[in-house]
């Protein structure tokens, strides 16, 4: 799950994590009260959507008066802002964030990150502040430093101090330096982050170490134990389809293809994506109906695919184990006649089941290709959306 960014600032705050004062805004009115309340010379506004690259879209000002605050207020919200991380379609801007200004003397970059590899947390850093971290790791791999964090004793003290050496800190400011990073550290573990990213850290010329920018992304899986989390949740940020397969515990992700997938298993998923590209298709989703999915998950499945109006055609790949072959039928069958489904649908059942599947699937006297394999199904799917 995303958040904004005053949203994860306000978080990094109640851990004594320094940032910028700051107020969210909703209307150009809020948005010049916000400045009038912060009192600051120099005040930045700043789009809030769930994407990177704002600054470069337009989507940051520096204001040096109350009128200036207006004006950008009035030309960035309710834009559509176009990064690099939104796609072609962009995002509409519809809240600010009215923050004081910061008299910046060296931009940072700090990052938190689970890395595979080591099974455990590691805390990435780089003087190269303000750039993506990609454009630095591709460009000048030297510039950026890690700590490996034993998942036991959390980040150590040295740790930490000898990553502000390595970026070349001030002197006088690694030990605040040090505490930024023990406290983003305890943000990341005690709120079950997947990404904690600071981008750019500042040293400011009144002696300060603070973030002015703070990505914060969190684990969905542990949301039921981080309540406060949940409630910075944005539903406006977010694709409808995918709000709607939430509800009922399905893992779906849309993109921009025309074939429809309903699949058991995310390796599975991956897989038969990966099988329609090979035929020269493109997958319209990624959607994971998981392994204990009822004829009601099938169905309501089957809907949030077609309610992406880009589809036009559906394969369903089911390797039974956990999942039973014959519900899967039974769900598609049942989702096909309540949705009135005229688009084609090829339908590949393997595993638990499976002779009960194909033989109410051939009952049902409806329009459904079978196919053998996922190969054949993909080829068969592809063909006819063609």
């Amino acid at each position: 799950m995303n958040i904004h960014e005053y949203q994860g600032k306000e978080l990094l705050r109640k851990y004594g994590v320094a940032v910028p004062n700051g107020r969210v805004a909703f209307s150009v009115d809020e948005a010049v009260n916000a400045a009038k309340e912060l009192g600051t010379a120099v005040s930045v506004v700043k789009a809030q959507i769930h994407a990177g690259g704002r600054g470069k879209a337009g989507g940051v000002k520096v204001a040096k008066n109350l009128d200036e605050v207006r004006t950008y207020a009035e030309e960035i919200l309710g834009k559509t802002l176009v990064t690099h991380q939104t796609g072609p379609e962009g995002k509409e801007v519809k809240r600010l964030l009215i923050e004081e200004g910061c008299d910046i003397q060296k931009e940072y970059y700090i990052g938190l990150v689970l890395d595979r590899a080591t099974s455990s947390v590691v805390m990435m850093a780089s003087e190269e502040g303000g750039t993506e971290i990609e454009e630095v790791a591709a460009e000048t791999p030297e510039k950026i430093f890690k700590e490996v964090i034993d998942p036991v004793t959390g980040l150590m003290p040295y740790q930490a101090r000898r990553l502000a050496f390595n970026i070349n800190i001030p002197k006088e400011l690694v030990s605040k330096a040090v505490k930024f990073m023990m406290g983003l550290y305890k943000v990341f573990v005690d709120k079950d982050c997947s990404i904690a990213e600071i981008n750019p850290l500042v040293t400011t010329g009144d002696g300060n170490v603070m973030a002015l920018d703070a990505k914060l992304n969190f684990d969905d899986n542990a949301l039921f134990r981080q309540k406060d989390i949940i409630e910075f949740r944005d539903l406006e940020e977010e694709d409808p389809k995918e709000i709607e397969a939430s509800k009922y515990d399905l893992s779906y992700i849309a993109l921009d293809g025309n074939i429809g997938c309903m699949v058991n298993g995310a390796g599975l998923a991956m897989a038969t994506m990966d099988t329609i590209k090979h035929y020269s298709g493109d997958p319209a989703n990624f959607l994971d109906v998981g392994g204990g999915a009822t004829t009601e998950k099938v169905t309501e499945a089957f809907k949030i695919i077609l309610s992406d109006k880009n589809v036009k055609g559906i394969f369903v790949n089911i390797f039974g184990g956990i999942m039973k072959c014959d519900v899967i039928a039974e769900g598609v069958v049942a989702a096909t006649k309540q949705v009135g489904l005229e688009l084609p649908l090829v339908v590949r059942l393997e595993g638990t089941n499976v002779d009960q599947g194909k033989k109410i699937l051939e009952e049902s006297g409806l329009n459904i290709t079978s196919a053998d394999s996922m190969a054949d199904g993909a080829q068969k799917i592809v063909e006819l959306v063609k």
